[in-house]
């Protein structure tokens, strides 16, 4: 079940890169993401409510809550960074750059979540890179 809610994740995303493209023309980027986020919010707490999930905010630990809060700035910069490169650059250019992150991410995970690096993985990494330099040149 988990790869079909992935696969719609890269859906979506592919969408949201299109459409943030076509959005952004005589908008400011960081006004673009603002929007962007009071949108992504709503319908995060209409599905919080939708779900009857919003008594599981007392039952958070402060990790928990220290985490998703990092998780937060860093889905934040990310954001602005990448409305700013939509608004200077190509989508076809920004969007491959921008998927280095599951480079990075996989040696994150390694690093700090001790997850299984295999030769698979490193030659998922090294044609990724290959592929974005590729793109961008």
């Amino acid at each position: 079940m988990w790869f079909w809610f992935a696969l719609g994740s890269s859906v979506f995303a592919a969408l949201t890169s299109i459409l943030a493209k076509a959005g952004i023309e005589n908008v400011g980027s960081n006004l673009a993401t603002a929007i962007r986020t009071m949108v992504v919010a709503v319908l995060a707490w209409g599905m919080v409510f939708l779900t009857n999930q919003q008594g599981g905010l007392k039952e958070i630990s402060a990790k928990s809550w220290a985490f998703l809060i990092l998780s937060g700035l860093a889905t934040g910069a990310s954001w602005l960074c990448y409305y700013r490169a939509l608004q200077l650059g190509d989508v076809s250019r920004v969007v491959p750059v921008d998927k280095l992150s599951v480079v990075i991410t996989l040696v994150l995970a390694f690093v700090f979540l001790h997850e299984e690096f295999t030769a698979k993985s490193l030659v998922g990494c090294v044609l990724i890179g290959a592929g974005t330099l590729v793109m961008v040149m």
